[in-house]
């Protein structure tokens, strides 16, 4: 028998939905019913029709884009472009290669979500690239959320887009966002208005699991955790600055000084150049 997939899941949760609604699923090893008759049973909550751009640049971080979009490709009916300058292969920070299926130009105009990941030296040459800034300045004027996890956020700063938000980015960076007229709050997920954004790489499931309940309802997301096995119980409690060793902070402060000096220098210089005068 062959292995369940992902693709399974909107089966799966068409069957919880006629269950719920009186129905009869179908019976372990029957065929499903066409799509047809498990929609009229759906809530219409369930079936969408959102675009999504996940942007990707080289030097991005890729567990930043891969958390939330596992979670965002769950979404029944939902368009998910991976899009970049072109449709050549792009390079993670850590090596990891994606071939994006959309270019700047292909991606619709008007999206549901526009979504920023982040990274380091990658994030610093994305901001000072007019094309991806212009993209990001462009789409996400009429974008109905824009968002972002890790330093993504400081890409939708420089654009322009979160002057007068409240936000988040990863710690070290948090600080930097005042540049761009944002606020900075320390949470894992930050909602202001239309503008989401999640803190450092892993905040990106809690993010796109929060995506998932915002534009389905709570059924919907708890299945597509459960499916997931999201139940963090990490080894050791080091994921926080407030609650990692202060050796192991200090660590990483001393490793980034020069990244977070030259991120700032850079940041000022790309929203400056947004800002009109």
């Amino acid at each position: 028998m062959p292995h369940p997939t992902r693709r399974d899941l909107g089966t799966g949760l068409a069957a919880l939905a006629l269950a719920l609604a009186g129905g009869t699923p179908p019976a372990a090893g029957a065929e499903a019913p066409p799509p047809a008759h498990d929609m009229t049973e759906m809530p219409a909550s369930w079936m969408g029709r959102e675009q999504i751009a996940m942007l990707v640049y080289p030097g991005f971080t890729a567990l930043d884009l891969v958390g939330p979009h596992y979670m965002l490709t769950s979404l029944m009916g939902a368009t998910t472009h991976v899009v970049a300058r072109s449709r050549d292969p792009v390079v993670s920070d850590t090596g990891l290669t994606l071939v994006p299926s959309a270019t700047f130009a292909e991606v619709p105009a008007d999206l549901d979500i526009l979504f920023v990941p982040g990274g380091t030296s990658g994030t610093l040459a994305a901001m000072r690239d007019p094309a991806t800034m212009d993209f990001l300045a462009d789409r996400g004027r009429s974008a109905r959320f824009v968002t972002s996890v890790c330093t993504g956020s400081l890409l939708l700063g420089a654009a322009g887009l979160l002057d007068g938000y409240e936000a988040t980015s990863h710690w070290m960076t948090r600080s930097l966002l005042p540049i761009f007229g944002a606020k900075p709050v320390d949470r894992r997920v930050v909602r202001d208005r239309n503008r989401i954004t999640g803190a450092g790489v892993t905040a990106g499931v809690d993010f796109g699991l929060a995506m998932v309940a915002d534009l389905r309802d709570r059924l919907y997301a708890e299945s597509v955790q459960l499916l997931a096995e999201y139940a963090p119980d990490p080894p050791y409690r080091s994921g926080s600055p407030d609650t990692a060793p202060p050796l192991a902070r200090k660590l990483l402060e001393d490793m980034l000084a020069g990244f977070l000096q030259r991120a700032e220098e850079t940041g000022r210089a790309a929203f400056a150049a947004r800002r009109p005068g």
